[in-house]
Protein backbone atom coordinates (compact mmCIF):
# COMPACT_ATOMS: atom_id res chain seq x y z
CA UNK A 1 0.00 0.00 0.00
CA UNK A 2 1.31 3.47 -0.79
CA UNK A 3 1.97 6.09 1.87
CA UNK A 4 0.41 9.50 1.27
CA UNK A 5 1.43 12.74 2.99
CA UNK A 6 -1.22 15.22 4.09
CA UNK A 7 -1.06 18.78 5.44
CA UNK A 8 -3.64 20.63 7.50
CA UNK A 9 -4.68 24.05 6.20
CA UNK A 10 -5.37 25.36 9.72
CA UNK A 11 -2.51 24.17 11.97
CA UNK A 12 -0.06 23.21 9.13
CA UNK A 13 0.48 19.81 10.73
CA UNK A 14 1.89 17.19 8.33
CA UNK A 15 0.97 13.53 8.71
CA UNK A 16 1.21 10.31 6.72
CA UNK A 17 -1.40 7.66 5.96
CA UNK A 18 -1.07 4.20 4.41
CA UNK A 19 -4.05 3.86 2.09
CA UNK A 20 -5.22 1.64 -0.71
CA UNK A 21 -5.67 3.23 -4.13
CA UNK A 22 -9.45 2.92 -3.93
CA UNK A 23 -9.78 4.65 -0.51
CA UNK A 24 -11.03 8.21 -0.22
CA UNK A 25 -8.35 10.81 0.66
CA UNK A 26 -8.22 12.04 4.26
CA UNK A 27 -10.01 15.38 4.56
CA UNK A 28 -9.87 16.02 8.34
CA UNK A 29 -6.73 16.76 10.39
CA UNK A 30 -6.33 14.33 13.32
CA UNK A 31 -4.85 17.08 15.55
CA UNK A 32 -7.23 20.06 15.15
CA UNK A 33 -10.06 18.62 13.00
CA UNK A 34 -9.30 21.25 10.31
CA UNK A 35 -9.39 20.68 6.56
CA UNK A 36 -6.46 18.55 5.29
CA UNK A 37 -5.14 18.15 1.75
CA UNK A 38 -2.80 15.66 0.10
CA UNK A 39 0.75 16.93 -0.52
CA UNK A 40 2.16 16.12 -3.96
CA UNK A 41 5.90 15.69 -4.49
CA UNK A 42 7.94 15.72 -7.67
CA UNK A 43 9.17 12.38 -8.95
CA UNK A 44 12.96 11.92 -9.21
CA UNK A 45 14.40 10.97 -12.59
CA UNK A 46 17.27 8.48 -12.72
CA UNK A 47 19.25 8.10 -15.95
CA UNK A 48 20.76 4.63 -16.27
CA UNK A 49 22.87 3.15 -19.02
CA UNK A 50 25.59 4.51 -21.24
CA UNK A 51 25.43 7.79 -23.09
CA UNK A 52 24.22 10.13 -20.35
CA UNK A 53 27.57 11.48 -19.19
CA UNK A 54 30.42 13.15 -21.08
CA UNK A 55 32.80 10.55 -19.66
CA UNK A 56 30.93 7.78 -21.49
CA UNK A 57 32.31 8.86 -24.89
CA UNK A 58 36.10 9.20 -24.83
CA UNK A 59 36.79 9.78 -28.53
CA UNK A 60 35.20 12.37 -30.74
CA UNK A 61 32.90 13.81 -28.11
CA UNK A 62 33.16 17.61 -28.12
CA UNK A 63 36.89 17.67 -28.71
CA UNK A 64 37.95 15.45 -25.81
CA UNK A 65 40.84 13.06 -26.11
CA UNK A 66 40.74 9.35 -25.59
CA UNK A 67 42.06 7.77 -22.44
CA UNK A 68 45.04 6.26 -24.32
CA UNK A 69 46.15 9.71 -25.50
CA UNK A 70 45.95 11.09 -21.95
CA UNK A 71 48.13 8.28 -20.57
CA UNK A 72 50.98 8.75 -23.09
CA UNK A 73 54.05 10.32 -21.47
CA UNK A 74 55.24 13.57 -22.96
CA UNK A 75 58.37 13.23 -25.14
CA UNK A 76 60.93 15.52 -23.48
CA UNK A 77 64.08 13.99 -24.92
CA UNK A 78 65.79 13.73 -21.55
CA UNK A 79 65.42 12.12 -18.19
CA UNK A 80 63.87 13.72 -15.17
CA UNK A 81 67.29 13.92 -13.50
CA UNK A 82 68.58 16.29 -16.22
CA UNK A 83 65.65 18.67 -15.69
CA UNK A 84 66.24 19.05 -11.92
CA UNK A 85 68.66 21.85 -10.92
CA UNK A 86 71.86 20.66 -9.26
CA UNK A 87 72.85 22.22 -5.97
Amino acid sequence: MPVYEYECGVCHCRFDRRQRFDEEPVSICPRCQGKARRVLHSVPIVFKGSGFYSTDHGRGWQGTTSRKEEEKPAATGGSSEDAAPKS
